[in-house]
């Protein structure tokens, strides 16, 4: 009985080993931000692009990928140009108080910042008082961050 307490015990340290080595390395296997679009394409006609695994920037611990070398320096240079307002979550969303994810290709730049909406309606919602929902979300966005 003794033995199979033994066993019992190491199986369990083993299991609880690996994992916290899975738990450690689970950032190494995170998604790119937002969806892998390139950010800077955002700002440049025809909208946003997918980025490619070739060109990744990190920023603040989040990996984002870009179309070209051109693009990632232009974020590498100037990143709070680029990055989303409410670190990428829905811009209608933190103005009502909650984060939700977004779809990447329903965007909008206002003053050439960069807003996020959930999917086509949500962001007709945000539209109706776009200056409106911004003002709240900045309000919100304190808490919520």
């Amino acid at each position: 009985m003794k033995t199979f307490k033994n066993i019992l015990r190491i199986t369990t340290l083993l299991i609880a080993s690996v994992a916290a080595s899975f738990a450690a390395d689970a950032s190494a296997y995170d998604l790119p931000a937002v969806g892998g679009y390139d950010l800077v394409s955002y700002h440049q006609d025809g909208g946003p692009i997918r980025g490619s695994g070739f060109q990744k920037a990190e920023h603040a611990g989040i990996t984002y990928l870009f179309a070209n070398e051109a693009n990632k320096a232009a974020f590498e240079a100037n990143p709070t140009k680029y990055l989303p307002e409410f670190n990428g979550y829905c811009a209608y969303g933190v103005a009502l108080g909650q984060k939700f994810n977004t779809d990447p290709t329903v965007y909008e730049l206002v003053d050439g910042k960069l807003y996020l909406n959930l999917n086509g309606e949500i962001q007709q919602k945000w539209s109706e008082d776009k200056a409106g929902n911004i003002k709240k979300a900045h309000t919100n966005w304190k808490r919520l961050k």
